[in-house]
């Protein structure tokens, strides 16, 4: 046998199954084999494979074992002579094995192998081609060198981004997401290091390789995609912090004691710098809207003010008390009732922001009228800085969008147009309607020649001009009718028309796809309600909000009740600041699903008795796709008890 694949799968069952797609299709030019090893999944996916692939070997885990250990597991029992990792959130060519092959043939001296990869949007991942993390190229790395001189040899070493990216080249590491292997190799240098859970593995063989009088090649000449990329959680501290300590691991293993020591502390240095750095982004990203906002309406009742006692009364008529704290407070209310409709959201809706004003209007007129009589200033001007608000608050947004200055879009029905036959087109529709979503299915372009009977936009090489006349936002291909060497070369062809990209597998209920390696991967499933929406997010942030401050409220009596007594405040104040959630996921294994805050209770709190860790994994993974805050509601009413837990 040529060739074995291996593919280690971790609760991704919908990604595993595109992958398994296009990789069958692959093996159908090279004798080879399937491995598929499941790390403990609770979606499904050891079923799926069973019932969908009964031609590949899966291997079921009882417990979730690691990338490393779960690879050598397959790779121990392989049969073939080239060993393939590949992650299962790829998409391989229909000749991506039958030039790999070849090419390791060709070259005796080759030990390794990897080729040219995009995202989810046809655009080039740099990890495709590294060098090795050494101490001066991990400094340049991490402090951010690398991304201000991307093409220079000495700042851009650790991607090599001086080089060619359409050229073979000889490399240091290999990436872990598709990584060829001679089998003959391994048997001289050993198999992936069992010390690295996650991350690091694929460097350190790499590295093992080399030393073992091996090269490893970059091999541009297929192209798979990589959905989520190396960079899925960098702008995480978690991810920070178990990724650099992998290069402890390595720099311990196979750097000089003193180099590994000075590495070290190179490396802690970079974690405490990349987490002010991540703290202090997230904190301005957050803030920049709100503050703007309040600048903008506070600067509107300092334009306002002296007109007004001109034409009504004399200047100096308001004491300056009403700009100092009067002003202040209505600014307060306005904005927080703005984020409570969503009026910060990534994606304007300008009635998000005039509900969010209204909304605040009534609750400073209510203010109004409970303050005492001498704080009682002009209702008329009150309502003259609401009205400028409501031109300039949406303006301004409007201009940042137009401009580009912000990351800010336009919240409209995104424009969808499936590449399809039409028996794929139907059952492609179908899934859509059934998602829920608020998307638009402009019309249908064929494969071919064939012609669709309803809303036929033209065929597949007339792409470019039917995306850019129905102003199309996304396109949908199908797997079961577009080759993925021929979705490859579109994505790569139309990359510069800034569009989205998804794939509908046959017989699926999943339609996938990703925006850019730094999402976790963007899809389409039927009745799905997943708690990355944004309408999800912001609820369960407004939840917690409101159950902090009447718990606060309420404390002097429920704190009697309360077990923990000493951190029921404690969680209060860390909820209110958003450090917390009030529910969250379950202890146990959550690193594939969607980040939310740690949580005081989580769903299995309604429980009395401890549950197996499998059905922990499971309520989370539910929790997850389809979130309900009401179930937020009834876990925090029957488990009120506990809300001072740590």
């Amino acid at each position: 046998m040529k060739l074995s694949i291996v593919i280690v799968n971790y609760n991704v069952k919908y990604f595993l199954d595109q992958c398994l797609h296009a990789a069958l299709k692959a093996c159908a030019r090279v004798s080879s084999e399937i491995i598929v090893i499941d790390n403990d999944s609770v979606d499904g996916s050891c079923q799926m494979v069973t019932e969908k692939y009964p031609e590949v070997k899966l291997i079921a885990n009882n417990e979730n074992r690691g990338f490393s250990k779960a690879n050598n597991q397959a790779i121990r029992i392989a049969k073939g002579e080239y060993i393939l990792l590949l992650n299962p959130d790829t998409v391989v060519e229909e000749d991506s094995f039958v030039r790999i092959v070849d090419f390791m043939d060709k070259t005796p001296d080759a030990g390794g192998l990897g080729v040219k990869m995009i995202d989810g949007r046809g655009r080039f991942l740099p990890e495709s081609k590294r060098g090795l993390p050494t101490p001066s190229v991990a400094f340049w790395k991490m402090f951010g060198f690398s991304k201000l001189f991307p093409h220079s040899r000495c700042f851009s070493q650790y991607h090599l981004g001086y080089l060619d990216n359409d050229q073979i080249h000889e490399v240091d590491v290999l990436a872990g997401a598709f990584m060829l292997l001679r089998k003959e190799t391994l048997d001289k240098v050993g198999l992936l290091d069992e010390d690295y859970f996650m991350y690091g593995e694929d460097i350190d063989l790499s590295y093992r390789i080399v030393k073992g009088g091996y090269k490893n090649y970059y091999f541009p000449e297929t192209t798979i995609i990589h959905y989520k990329g190396e960079s899925t959680k960098k702008g995480s501290i978690n991810y920070v912090k178990v990724f650099y300590n992998a290069m402890i691991i390595f720099a311990g293993k196979h750097f000089s004691k003193g180099n590994a020591r000075r590495y070290a502390i190179l490396i802690n240095l970079a974690i405490y710098f990349r987490a002010l750095l991540s703290i202090f982004a997230r904190f301005f990203k957050a803030a920049l809207l709100p503050l703007l906002d309040a600048l903008l309406i506070f600067a509107g009742f300092a334009l306002l003010l002296p007109i007004w006692e001109t034409v009504k009364f004399h200047r100096g008529y308001y004491p300056e008390e009403y700009l100092q704290v009067a002003v202040p407070i209505y600014v307060l209310i306005w904005v927080f009732c703005i984020w409570l409709n969503g009026g910060y959201r990534k994606n304007i809706q300008f009635l998000r922001i005039f509900k969010g004003l209204f909304w605040g209007s009534i609750s400073i007129l209510i203010f109004y009228s409970l303050i005492d009589e001498s704080m009682r200033y002009s209702r008329a001007l009150l309502l003259l800085g609401t009205a400028l608000a409501f031109v300039t608050l949406p303006l301004y947004r409007f201009i940042l969008y137009k401009l580009q200055m912000s990351g800010l879009e336009l919240d409209k029905q995104k424009r969808i147009a499936i590449v399809a036959a039409p028996a794929e087109s139907g059952r492609i529709s179908e899934l859509i309607s059934q998602s829920n979503l608020n998307l638009e299915i402009v019309g249908f372009v064929s494969p071919n020649s064939t012609v669709h009977q309803h809303f036929y936009l033209g065929n597949i090489n007339q792409l470019a001009e039917i995306i850019r006349i129905n102003k199309i936002d996304e396109l949908i291909f199908s797997s079961e009718d577009i080759p993925s060497q021929e979705i490859i070369r579109i994505m790569l062809e139309l990359n510069n028309l800034n569009i989205d990209y998804k794939i509908a597998p046959p017989e699926s209920l999943s339609i996938i796809g990703s925006n850019s390696i730094s999402t976790a991967g963007d899809m389409y499933v039927v009745h799905i309600n997943s708690i990355l929406k944004e309408r999800n997010r912001q609820n369960k942030r407004a939840f917690d909000i409101i159950v902090s401050c009447i718990l606060f409220l309420l404390s002097p009596v429920l704190i009697w009740k309360i077990n923990a007594k000493a951190d029921f405040l404690k969680n209060i104040f860390a909820v209110i600041s958003g450090k917390r959630s009030w529910v969250g996921y379950c202890p146990g294994s959550h690193e594939r699903l969607p980040a939310i805050k740690k949580g005081i209770l989580s769903p299995a709190s309604l429980f009395i008795e401890n549950i197996p860790q499998k059905k922990k994994d499971e309520l989370n993974i539910v929790y997850a796709k389809d979130y309900r805050l009401m179930n937020d509601l009834d876990i925090v009413l029957k488990a009120w008890k506990n809300l001072g837990q740590s």
